[in-house]
C-alpha cells in the first residue's frame, strides 16, 4: 500500500483554481521531487498534505488515513518567512519546539532531546549560532534551522518547501547530502528549483502545474532547468 495516495483532488483560493483533478502516490521510503513554475500549486500541495487545507474535492491520505490524524509523524520545513529580529527566541529554542510536547516545567527537556538537539545543531553546520536570536540570523542560517527542528521527532515524512533557497553552494550540498541520507528511512517530499543536483537522487520527479504527472528523472526535459516548463516533456528537446 502506497505512503501517499491522493485521488482526484481539486483545490481553489476563492474562484482560482489551484490544483485540478490531482491523482498520484507514493512508496514508502522514496525521495520525490516537486517541481515546476511560480503560481503552479507546490506549496498548496504541501499544505494539502500537511492537513493545513482541505481539498474542494477528491481524498488526500497518507498511511491510509487523513494527514491531520498523523501529524506527529510528519515534520515539514518551510519557506523561510520574515520574522521579528527581536523576538526573544534563540536558534537552539527554534529547534527544540519540534519536540515542544515533551518539554516539562519551565520548558526542561529531557536530556535525550536535548542530545538530539545539539547534535543536529553540529551536523548542520549551526553550534555557533546556537545561542544567537533566531530572528537576527540570515536566510541561510534560518533554513538550516528549521530543517533541524523537523527532523529532532524523528518524522515519517520529511517535507520540504525549497528547503536550499537562500543558501550558498557549499551549504547546499551539505543539505542535499543530509536529505538523502533518509532516502529509505523517511518517505521524503521537496518542492526544489535545484533541478540538476536534485534529480540524481530522486526516485520520481512530480511536475505540478494545476495538475501533477509523475515522472522518472531521466526523463524531465533539460529546459526544465532554465524554468522553461512545458507539455509534453520530452529529454531530448
Amino acid at each position: 500500500m502506497s505512503e501517499i495516495c491522493l485521488e482526484n483532488v481539486s483545490f481553489s483560493y476563492g474562484k482560482a483554481p489551484i490544483l485540478q483533478k490531482v491523482s498520484f502516490s507514493i512508496e514508502k521510503g522514496s525521495f520525490n521531487a516537486i517541481i515546476g513554475p511560480n503560481g503552479g500549486g507546490k506549496t498548496t500541495l504541501l499544505k494539502l498534505l500537511l492537513g493545513l487545507i482541505f481539498p474542494d474535492s477528491g481524498t488526500v491520505l497518507l498511511q491510509n488515513t487523513s494527514p491531520k490524524n498523523i501529524c506527529q509523524k510528519i515534520g515539514y520545513v518551510p519557506q523561510v518567512a520574515i520574522t521579528d529580529p527581536f523576538f526573544p527566541i534563540t536558534l537552539k529554542q527554534v529547534v527544540l519546539l519540534g519536540q515542544a510536547e515533551k518539554a516539562g516545567l519551565f520548558s526542561r527537556y529531557p536530556k535525550d532531546i536535548l542530545e538530539k538537539a545539539r547534535d543536529l545543531i553540529d551536523s548542520l553546520g549551526l553550534t555557533e549560532h546556537q545561542n544567537n536570536p533566531f530572528g537576527a540570523l540570515s536566510g541561510g542560517l534560518k533554513q538550516r534551522t528549521l530543517i533541524a527542528r523537523a527532523l529532532i521527532s524523528n518524522p515519517e515524512f520529511l517535507f520540504l518547501d525549497e528547503p536550499t533557497a537562500s543558501i550558498d553552494q557549499e551549504n547546499q550540498e551539505k543539505i542535499f547530502s543530509l536529505i538523502e541520507s533518509f532516502k529509505g528511512k523517511k518517505t521524503i517530499l521537496m518542492v526544489t528549483h535545484d533541478l540538476e543536483e536534485i534529480f540524481k537522487n530522486v526516485d520520481k520527479v512530480f511536475s505540478c502545474q494545476k495538475t501533477v504527472t509523475p515522472y522518472s528523472p531521466k526523463d524531465v526535459c533539460k529546459h526544465f532547468a532554465f524554468g522553461l516548463y512545458h507539455t509534453p516533456l520530452s529529454k531530448n528537446d
